[in-house]
Parts: structure tokens; C-alpha cells; sequence
């Protein structure tokens, strides 16, 4: 097999490692692989979009153009959520709520801009016992923490999202965490398994 082919075979395969039989046998007479292993294939690996959003999305949704920063934040809590022997679903509603909350940015304190003492991803404070500000403005801890919460809603799992994180939330604005539910399965879909 030609370097050149080899090349787009592992590309269109998607992997990492270099080697001849890594894509499967090829079929001479017209140069594709012969195996399972198709763009397709590799597709597969990504979360079911109905696992992610199982109610469909509630209302109008929102998307914002994430830099660097936010990105690694979305990754950092599915991480997370792994850590925590969680569903997908489960970073699906975290990472909607941090949206909602700091738009994944990991606010520090804002002076006279912040609400009350809320900070980090999640928006969490220190008076009402969630962490100190060294741990809230932990991506990890931030995120176990809201999962903690989370695990303690009977039927989260069932609840349309916004109910779920309004519940371990309590925040004066109960609905708006629904308008990032896309934005989020989406971020889910596309780190969950990078």
C-alpha cells in the first residue's frame, strides 16, 4: 500500500497509530477498506444525542462562541462527571447550568458586579456551604459538588433539565438553564469520549 493511501485511509479512520493492517485489509480492485472501520463507525462513539437530551430542548435555545479557556472548562467537567461515575446526561446538565451561571468562565470575585459571594463555574458560595473560594474556583470540585447536589434530586435522570439544575441551584432565574441544553449535549457529544 502507497504512503499516500495509507495516509487517507488512517485520516478517514480517524486514528491515532500508524500501521497496515490498523484500518483492516484492503479490498486491491478498488483501494477501500474492507472492514467495519468507516467514518461512520467512528461516529458511533459519540454519546446518542436522545440519551443527552431525552425530553427534547425546552424553549428557545442559546449558543455562544466558547474560546480555549471555556472549552477546557466543558472538559474539565465531564471529567468530572467520569470522576463521579455519572451518565452523560449528568454533564449535560452540569455544563448547561455553568452556562447559565458563568458562561463557563471560572469567575473569581467580582466586586460590586458579584452576587453575593458567588463564585466559579457554577456560581456556588461560600456562605451557603458550598466549598471555600479555593475549592468552588476548582473546575473539579466546583463540578462534584453540583453532582452531589445533583444525585440527591429523586429522579434527576427523568426531570426536563431546567427542573433538575434549578433544584440543586435555587436560582431566582428557574428557567433559564433550559436555553443551553443544545449547546451543552452538543459539547458532550463532541468531548465525552476525546
Amino acid at each position: 500500500m502507497n504512503t499516500m493511501l495509507r495516509k487517507s485511509v488512517l485520516g478517514i479512520a480517524g486514528l491515532a497509530f500508524a500501521g497496515g493492517l490498523a484500518a483492516g485489509p484492503l479490498n486491491h480492485h478498488d483501494a477501500t477498506p474492507t472492514t467495519a472501520m468507516s467514518p461512520v463507525a467512528v461516529q458511533a462513539d459519540k454519546p446518542d444525542m436522545g440519551k443527552l437530551i431525552p425530553h427534547g430542548v425546552q424553549g428557545a435555545q442559546s449558543h455562544i462562541d466558547l474560546d480555549d479557556e471555556q472549552v477546557a472548562n466543558a472538559e474539565a467537567i465531564i471529567a468530572a462527571t467520569k470522576k463521579a461515575g455519572l451518565p452523560e446526561r449528568a454533564a449535560v446538565i452540569s455544563i448547561a447550568t455553568s452556562l447559565q451561571e458563568s458562561k463557563l468562565e471560572n469567575l473569581g470575585h467580582l466586586g460590586d458586579r458579584n452576587d453575593h459571594d458567588s463564585l466559579g463555574l457554577f456560581q456556588q458560595r461560600p456562605s451557603s456551604g458550598w466549598g471555600t473560594p479555593e475549592q468552588i474556583t476548582d473546575p473539579e470540585y466546583a463540578t462534584l459538588a453540583f453532582e452531589k447536589g445533583l444525585k440527591q434530586v429523586d429522579g434527576w435522570q427523568d426531570m426536563p433539565l431546567t427542573e433538575a439544575a434549578q433544584t440543586v441551584q435555587v436560582s431566582a432565574y428557574p428557567d433559564a438553564y433550559a436555553q443551553w441544553e443544545r449547546q451543552a449535549a452538543h459539547l458532550v457529544a463532541e468531548h465525552w469520549n476525546s
